[in-house]
């Protein structure tokens, strides 16, 4: 209470766009809670009460040592301070302050579960809308703006509901009963008090409007630094490489010297709001210390009453501040919960558990006439049409921006096609049931996806309940069991967060064992050897010839080395298939492929010679 409200003014949040109707919905994940909550409103209730009766009784303590006292003065016969009845206020003080914090230590408890009941829920639902959102809502976000809604946004209701929630009914009571125990011991005395606070309102205002223009600089100088120094210690290398060391500090230091500059002002003003307060308090200290002397000295109030209303008024601009720091807090929790609620509130995929199942691919896969766009006025596939028999290997080449990965989310029902059909063997893919068809697909893809955990739990990802014995006939398939042995764990090595204890071709290997592990009737390989060398690409190629064994297979690719034994080639440009055949087939037409194959020679031969 010592800095008054400014740094939590000055917080940068968001305001939500309909408080009532977010602040409504909130409330409905507490209904379950109701009759707990009550009992918090009431132990709030009487924790405050039993805090605030106190010093009226401390006063009457007071009221008597001074009256024993003047009555010695006064050399009244028999005068004496009665520390019988002072003891049994002391102990009835005591009394009063223990239940208070009992109740307070009873109300923190159950809001402490009501609180984690809720958020609990709230993480439920969310992790659950999210695995039934479709890839274009992912495809359209950020990583980092969607952790902040599952983690920071759910974080900051928890907080709020913990903490701020019995703060407001504990402040708001405390305000009433304040006002009530003054009014009890002198309203001239409290009606001094209460004009004090459209003074302590004009200059907190005043003060916040200029301090928060400054905190928003703040919070802009701190994002922009953190994203300089995360953005240089990330490409540490090549700043390194390129000798670019001193732009960097100059940059570091022009936005540290605006951090600086915009949070010396920011702390200095809101700083200044609580010693603004204090100085109007301490005038109606000074004005209920006059007239309260009056008053003891026309014997209109007692010496110990005056001491409680002191007390009273000290205690009540304390409140305010709580409730005004507290009014912003809750509005940052309810637009919190209003970016949760969006998420919520979006459009999920189509619910098809009743729909069709397929096991196997008995015949083929066909696309007939699929037109597909992501916006709607930039056509990407119109009027494609391709067949893929059981068993055939199919590559799929061409320029980026061509279509290829469009193609294979279209194939696995991340995006529906707009017109037209994709079946296998005859059933429309829209007929089939998500999660049957997409356990027909096994997946290697360029951006190598292992999390932190062991390498056998790694490939084991691949298929629920894999035994050691499978996850290692995997592994040896795949090529991989070699280099795990070598490793110090063996297959209980450890990967780290980014798996780059590994090297990359290594977790290529690992992806692939999982891929084998998982024995798929439909494999997809996106550029899955472009990121390693050559040496290593013969050794991944081999594995992923044993893994498209007997399979139907489609291959993304750039190196078009890799793809020269496919039994259909598609060359894809503007969403369309514009040549299709054998490697020798299209070599012999001397179009695209021809083209894009012998640049792709010439450059390789270019290098040799070099």
């Amino acid at each position: 209470m010592h800095r008054g409200p400014g740094p939590t003014f000055g917080r940068m949040n968001d305001k939500p766009k309909n408080f009532k109707g977010t602040f409504k919905r909130l409330l409905s994940y507490l209904s379950s809670s109701k009759y707990r909550l009550i009992f918090v409103f009431f132990t709030a209730i009487l924790s405050t009460v039993f805090s605030i009766v106190s010093p009226k009784y401390l006063g009457k303590a007071t009221t008597k040592i001074f009256e024993g006292l003047m009555a010695k003065m006064q050399n009244v016969p028999g005068a004496a301070i009665d520390f019988g009845y002072i003891a049994n206020i002391l102990l009835l003080i005591i009394g009063l302050y223990l239940f208070s914090s009992l109740f307070t230590y009873i109300q923190q408890w159950i809001m402490a579960g009501v609180t984690q009941k809720t958020v609990y829920q709230l993480r439920k639902e969310v992790d659950e809308k999210l695995s039934r959102l479709p890839l274009k809502y992912y495809d359209s976000r950020t990583h980092g703006e969607i952790l902040s809604r599952v983690v920071n946004d759910v974080d900051n209701i928890s907080n709020t509901l913990q903490q701020s929630l019995t703060q407001l009914i504990t402040s708001l009571v405390t305000l009433v009963g304040v006002i009530v125990m003054m009014i009890t011991i002198n309203i001239p005395m409290t009606l001094i008090v209460v004009l004090t606070l459209p003074l302590s309102f004009v200059i907190t205002r005043m003060i916040i409007s200029k301090s928060q223009n400054y905190f928003a600089g703040q919070q802009k100088a701190l994002g922009e630094l953190n994203g300089h120094v995360e953005e240089m210690f990330t490409g540490h290398q090549i700043v390194k490489a390129y000798g670019k060391e001193e732009n960097s500090i100059r940059q570091f230091n022009r936005i540290n010297a605006d951090l600086y500059d915009s949070g010396r002002k920011a702390q200095f003003i809101s700083g200044i709001i609580m010693p603004l307060m204090m100085f109007v308090n301490n005038i109606g200290y000074v004005l209920v210390s006059v007239v309260g002397g009056i008053f003891v000295t026309k014997r209109a109030i007692a010496v110990g009453d005056v001491q409680a209303f002191i007390q009273y008024a000290r205690q009540f601009s304390q409140p305010i501040t709580q409730a005004s720091n507290i009014a912003n807090i809750i509005q940052s929790a309810i637009a919190s919960a209003e970016r949760i609620f969006q998420v919520l509130d979006e459009a999920e995929e189509i619910q098809d558990e009743e729909k069709a199942t397929v096991n196997d691919i008995q015949e083929k896969i066909r696309f007939e006439h699929v037109h597909f766009r992501y916006k709607e006025n930039e056509p990407l596939i119109e009027d494609l049409n391709i067949e893929v028999k059981k068993g055939q290997t199919v590559a799929i080449v061409g320029p980026t921006g061509a279509g290829k990965t469009t193609l294979v989310n279209l194939l696995m029902r991340f995006y529906d096609v707009q017109k037209g059909r994709i079946t296998i063997d005859g059933i429309d893919l829209r007929d089939l049931n998500r999660q049957n068809l997409r356990s027909l697909f096994g997946m290697v893809l360029q951006d190598t996806w292992l999390f932190n955990g062991t390498i056998k739990e790694n490939i084991a990802y691949g298929r629920d309940g894999a035994t050691d014995e499978e996850i290692i006939r995997a592994a040896k398939a795949a090529r991989a069991d070699h280099f795990i042995r070598t490793l110090p764990d063996g297959y209980e090595t450890v990967l780290n967060e980014e798996a780059s204890n590994i090297s990359q071709g290594q977790k290529q290997l690992l992806t692939i064992a999982r891929a084998i592990l998982a024995d798929p009737k439909i494999l997809i390989l996106d550029e899955a050897t472009s990121s390693v060398d050559t040496r290593t690409e013969l050794v991944i190629q081999r594995a992923m010839d044993e893994l498209m064994k007997g399979r139907t297979s489609f291959v993304i690719a750039h190196r078009l080395s890799t793809i020269q034994k496919a039994d259909l080639i598609l060359v894809m440009n503007h969403g369309e298939v514009i040549e299709q055949g054998t490697h020798e087939e299209l070599l012999k037409e001397n179009g695209f492929y021809a083209d894009l194959y012998n640049s792709q020679f010439n450059s390789s031969l270019r290098k040799k010679i070099g």
